[in-house]
C-alpha cells in the first residue's frame, strides 16, 4: 500500500486507480494549465499550443505521464463510508469531511521508473475525520465497504438538531412572552 513520507498508509495500492479526470482538463478536451499558466512551464505550454492545447493524455487515462496532472476532491461526502458533510453557518467547529492526500512529492510512481515522471501530482479524496484516522492509523482501505462510525453519526445528528433549531419558527408573541 502507498505510504506518506512519515510511513503511514494512504489506503490504496495505486492512487491513480482512484483518481479521476485532471482538474485542468476542460470540457472540450483542452489543457487549462497550458492555457492559463504558460509561464510556469513554457516548454509544456508550447507543446500544447502546437496541438491547439489538446490534453496529451486523451482517452488513454495515463495521467502519470502528465507533469501537471492534478485531481482534487470537491465532494462533501466520505468516499469510504458515505457520511455527508453538514456545516453550520457562523460555527467554526471542525468539518466532518476532510481532504485526504493519496500521493506525496518524491513518491515512487509505482511503475518502476520513478525518474521518468514527476510523482508530485496532487491527488485527494474526501474522507470523514473518522475514516481518515482509520486509514492513516491502520490497514483500513479507502475502498472498504463500511458504515459511518457511530461517533460520526452522533456528531452529524447533533449538527442536524442545531440546524433544525436554528431554522425553526417561533412567533414574536411566543418569543416576547418568554
Amino acid at each position: 500500500m502507498e505510504e506518506t513520507p512519515e510511513g503511514t498508509p494512504v489506503g490504496v495500492d495505486d492512487p491513480y486507480d482512484i483518481a479521476g479526470l485532471c482538474d485542468h482538463l476542460t470540457d472540450d478536451g483542452r489543457c487549462r494549465f497550458a492555457l492559463n499558466h504558460a509561464g510556469v512551464d513554457p516548454e509544456f505550454a508550447e507543446e500544447r499550443a502546437a496541438n491547439d492545447y489538446a490534453c496529451h493524455v486523451g482517452e488513454a487515462d495515463e495521467w502519470r505521464g502528465c507533469p501537471h496532472y492534478r485531481w482534487t476532491t470537491t465532494d462533501d461526502e466520505c468516499r469510504r463510508c458515505g457520511l455527508e458533510e453538514l456545516r453550520l453557518a457562523h460555527d467554526d467547529s471542525r468539518p466532518l469531511i476532510e481532504e485526504h492526500h493519496l500521493s506525496y512529492a518524491d513518491a515512487d510512481t509505482g511503475d518502476g521508473d520513478s525518474e521518468s515522471v514527476d510523482a508530485s501530482h496532487e491527488l485527494t479524496v474526501a474522507l470523514c475525520r473518522w475514516c481518515h484516522a482509520k486509514v492513516h492509523q491502520s490497514f483500513a482501505r479507502i475502498d472498504d465497504d463500511v458504515d459511518p462510525d457511530p461517533e460520526a453519526v452522533a456528531e452529524r445528528e447533533q449538527r442536524q438538531a442545531a440546524e433544525a433549531e436554528e431554522l425553526g419558527f417561533q412567533s414574536a408573541r411566543d418569543r416576547f412572552e418568554e
